[in-house]
């Protein structure tokens, strides 16, 4: 299955991509899943239920939440993160409640994660390729991916239609829900995927 495992909507102030214009275009880009993972707010779920929909397309609700180390796609709980925390409480918080977190553009100049989260263990899933990112953003991360046995995966970082789907991650085995999500992230069953290369 094909994700892009990072999007974010009208609840996110940066973007101007609806949800309507997700679940109308995904199938279309190849897409089997979106996860709608706005800035620091679940808000977008109150608009349709989480899980598949219709069409078939699988629509997964995170956050991007942003840390003074840096910025992590979380899945799974993620309702009672308290704004601000830095990144070793939160990674902590989220593994114990049984989530996940992933480094989202975990080398991009302005917006790097700190590497000594995933020196030490920390954190084990990193977004290798963003499609936000500028190449030798993303070949660095892919690198120390390689370096420290670190699962990769992708996302478009979508904040427009244009984007979505440009990068993605690939499942090995079918995800219906958060809790399929969570597992394959954890289990390394995934990789990630070029510029619609899907």
């Amino acid at each position: 299955m094909i994700f892009d495992l990072h999007v974010h909507t009208t609840h996110s102030s940066c973007s101007g991509l609806s949800l309507a214009e997700i679940l109308r275009h995904a199938r279309l880009l190849g897409l089997d899943g979106v996860c709608v993972t706005d800035h620091n707010t679940l808000s977008a779920r109150n608009e349709i239920s989480e899980g598949v929909q219709n069409d078939g397309l699988c629509i997964i609700f995170g956050m991007e939440y942003d840390t003074p180390e840096g910025d992590f796609l979380i899945f799974g709980s993620c309702d009672n993160l308290k704004p601000g925390m830095k990144a070793r409480e939160m990674l902590a918080l989220v593994a114990r409640q049984g989530g996940v977190a992933v480094a989202a553009h975990p080398c991009r100049n302005d917006r790097a994660v700190d590497p000594s989260l995933w020196k030490e263990g920390l954190c084990r899933i990193v977004e290798s390729i963003n499609g936000r990112n500028r190449r030798q953003e993303n070949r660095r991360i892919q690198q120390i991916a390689v370096r420290y046995g670190l699962v990769q995966c992708g996302g478009s970082d979508a904040h427009h239609l244009s984007e979505l789907g440009k990068s993605a991650t690939h499942f090995n085995y079918p995800v219906r829900n958060c809790q399929d999500l969570v597992k394959a992230l954890q289990e390394g069953a995934c990789h990630p995927l070029s510029i619609r290369k899907f």
